[in-house]
């Protein structure tokens, strides 16, 4: 019997507002997808924090048994940089700044945001679909709502109509939002814009003569609006109605209220059973910018390179200490925070260490049954990691008073002790046991792997003096790179 048949998992729901009781549509199947990056930069450390949030979930779905069909998406053309269809779109602009090809910047960056979610020790997804891979199920998705008298086309360009379709569904359901409050707050249109009103989106944009990314359709050669991308993949993959959608809480309103009403209108149906949203990414008590220099990249805070940070940090560190606070809770990312947070993770594998040889008696002092099924009602509360992680701490202190001859446990209840640890430490927070003697080694293998992602990056822009620079230096401190078909790997003389 699988797990999820004797564990009853409850998940917020962010359209009911409520933690529902979860019930797959398909007995022992789930369908989940999350928005993906957008691949015109190295890959945010809050995006690392939302994947990693369903890295998570993904990985206890699977732990309860269920047999889980993940799609993330890669978003490589038609995100503009404003939600009001105006501005160019974000991975054009980078090519054209850097007179490069855009399928060159969508390379390189994919390969950036791939590097980073391995240091972390993600699993891939079941399926990563891209935009540009899946431009005629948009047409088609676009021809839909036109036929069902949801959308207009103005000079090559097609809209959805917000209005049109608020008089029949509800616009807004997600977020919460009233559609007469958005009118209110909206400023009128200028005269310059084909759109009805300022509320509706863009399905399909004509492409300006100087647009780079263009694809032929039934109206203009163009390229698809932002928000239909991900309803036409994840419909494809998953079916009209599938179970979780999930993304960061930025995207909620409109991103993800806009994939609702192209679903409704298209097929006449609501596209997902739970929406899910994880929580931003603080660093120092404000919001992370670049702008204002309030800010660290991921490469940064695991190599020490950097003025916020007092020392580097291993990838299961961190990732513990994101683990330490719910998906849905804002986290604040700080040096001290991280500290303890590396005193914790390694009191932690300390303790697993311990195992093994711990002394076994008759009896047992602490009720490893009633610890093991608490573990499994903080991850059933909504995959709560901060609670499950305190749960995990009361199996360390037993730990060492078994060392210390302050308690006992059977054989029996040693075996599930430690079975049940591995499970949620490895299996379902993703972390790997490093131990304080190898932290200066785990720091160096960082540092390496993040200088091997530079020379693979170099060489992608076919910048190969740089790339053999990197070679030659590394060679010269003695770190070794070797290069075959699975990656580089590297061994020190």
């Amino acid at each position: 019997m699988s797990l999820y048949n004797t564990q009853e998992l409850k998940i917020y729901n962010t359209l009911s507002g409520e933690k529902d009781i979860f019930q797959p549509i398909t007995e022992g199947y789930v369908g989940m997808y999350v928005c993906g990056p957008t691949v015109y930069s190295n890959v945010h450390l809050g995006n690392v924090r939302t994947f990693m949030s369903f890295d998570m979930i993904f990985r206890y779905l699977k732990h309860l048994g269920y047999k889980v069909r993940y799609v993330r998406n890669i978003t490589d053309a038609g995100h503009l940089e404003n939600d009001a269809d105006v501005g160019e779109d974000k991975i054009t602009k980078k090519a054209r700044l850097e007179a490069i090809e855009p399928m060159e910047i969508v390379q390189r960056y994919t390969v950036d945001f791939h590097n980073v979610l391995n240091t972390f020790n993600f699993l891939p997804p079941s399926i990563e679909p891209t935009a540009t891979g899946h431009i005629i199920e948009q047409i088609d998705l676009i021809q839909s709502i036109i036929d069902n008298g949801f959308a207009y086309i103005v000079n090559g360009s097609v809209y959805f109509d917000v209005h049109k379709y608020n008089e029949t569904n509800e616009y807004g359901i997600l977020s919460k939002r009233k559609l007469e409050d958005l009118i209110h707050n909206t400023r009128a249109l200028d005269g310059q814009s084909d759109k009805k009103n300022p509320q509706d989106f863009a399905l399909w944009k004509k492409a300006e003569p100087t647009h780079i990314m263009r694809w032929p359709s039934p109206w203009s050669d163009g390229f698809p609006g932002w928000h239909l991308e991900c309803t036409a993949m994840s419909t494809k993959y998953l079916g009209d109605f599938f179970d979780i959608h999930g993304g960061g809480m930025d995207l909620k309103f409109p991103h993800h209220e806009c994939e609702i009403a192209q679903n409704q209108a298209a097929k006449g149906q609501a596209p997902v059973k739970y929406w899910m949203h994880a929580n931003m990414l603080e660093l120092n008590g404000a919001r992370m910018s670049k702008s204002t220099g309030n800010y660290i990249n991921p490469a940064e805070l695991l190599s020490g390179d950097n003025d916020i940070m007092s020392k580097a940090y291993n990838p299961s560190v961190i990732r513990f200490f994101m683990m330490q606070a719910s998906y849905r809770s804002v986290l604040d990312l700080t040096d001290a925070g991280l500290a303890a947070a590396e005193k914790g993770f390694h009191r932690l594998m300390d303790a697993i260490g311990l195992i093994d040889n711990l002394k076994t008696d008759t009896t047992s002092s602490f009720n490893v049954t009633d610890w093991k099924q608490k573990c499994y009602n903080a991850m059933n509360d909504d995959f709560n990691t901060p609670i499950l992680i305190a749960t995990l701490f009361e199996a360390v202190k037993f730990i060492n008073l078994v060392k210390d001859g302050s308690a006992t446990v059977t054989p029996e209840d040693l075996a599930s002790l430690k079975e049940t640890i591995d499970t949620f430490i490895f299996d379902v927070l993703g972390l790997i046991n490093i131990s304080k003697e190898n932290s200066g080694s785990d720091k160096l293998a960082s540092a390496v792997e993040i200088l091997i992602n530079l020379r693979k990056e170099a060489r992608i822009n076919k910048d190969f003096a740089l790339s053999d620079k990197i070679r030659d230096e590394l060679a010269e401190a003695g770190i070794q790179l070797n290069d075959s078909r699975e990656g580089t790997t590297f061994t020190t003389n």
